[in-house]
């Protein structure tokens, strides 16, 4: 499989183009393509920062995977794993 990001840490993505951010590993930087789920989540995903453009880097994970922190637009948030598999990203 083809990594996107060429950062050794990099799980790889199905497309080079784009993936979702729960595919991302450590370290691995990209910018928001588009975010999606039901309603509810997509609209709390774009409160948080989650908007078109929006650069996004993987910080860690825990122990066991999940959650995941990442630094998006100056500050860190984690996301549980179901939450980042509706956010498609570019990666850089």
């Amino acid at each position: 499989m083809q990594k996107a990001c060429g950062f050794a840490a990099c799980n790889g993505c199905s497309s080079p183009e784009t993936c979702t951010l729960n595919q991302l590993g450590i370290g691995c930087k990209g910018s928001v393509f588009a975010v999606g789920g039901d309603p509810q989540v997509r609209r709390r995903l774009l409160e948080m920062g989650f908007c078109n453009g929006a650069s996004v880097e993987v910080i860690r994970r825990a122990p066991l995977g999940d959650p995941i922190e990442f630094r998006l637009r100056g500050y860190h948030l984690s996301l549980r794993d179901e939450q980042a598999k509706y956010i498609q990203i570019v990666p850089s």
